[in-house]
């Protein structure tokens, strides 16, 4: 997944690790002297459950594409000082450790930074059509990112 040709924005899906420092280097121009990023990464449990060994995420482009576009649209009407912004997700299967999702936002202070980038990581939980599989010793189990229509399998 290479950074966009034009724009501020550079969000979907990718299939391979994130590019992380890349992205805070995109996001960085010279209007902004705050850069906020936020790394969700695969940890060794989850609510009620441990020893989570692996996440594997699906999700369909254009109907993520759509919901990440409305989310920064939203973002940039709350904060119209944002420079450039990053939401991607990984698709496929993910170890302990490895990054799932990166946001990223950019303003001229970091306020606005700091509260961009968490709105952006908590409306993209909450509202982008992702799947997600979590296998851990006992079985595994599907779920949207948002907890919603579980369907456990063992």
């Amino acid at each position: 997944m290479g950074m966009p040709s034009s724009g501020d924005d550079w969000l979907g899906l990718h299939d391979g690790p994130l590019p992380l420092d890349r992205a805070a280097a995109w996001a960085s121009v010279p209007s902004c002297g705050a850069v906020v990023a936020f790394t969700g990464t695969v940890r060794d449990h989850s609510e009620g459950r441990q020893g989570v060994t692996e996440l594997s995420y699906e999700a369909w482009d254009e109907q993520v594409s759509a919901v990440l576009n409305e989310i920064v649209a939203d973002a940039r009407r709350r904060w119209s000082v944002l420079g450039r912004v990053v939401v991607l997700h990984r698709t496929g299967d993910l170890g302990l450790g490895e990054a799932a999702v990166l946001v990223v936002a950019s303003a001229p202070h970091r306020a606005e930074a700091f509260e961009a980038a968490r709105y952006l990581i908590d409306e993209t939980k909450a509202r982008a059509p992702i799947w997600k599989k979590e296998t851990w010793s006992e079985g595994h189990e599907w779920s949207g990112v948002t907890g919603s229509a579980r369907v456990a399998a063992s």
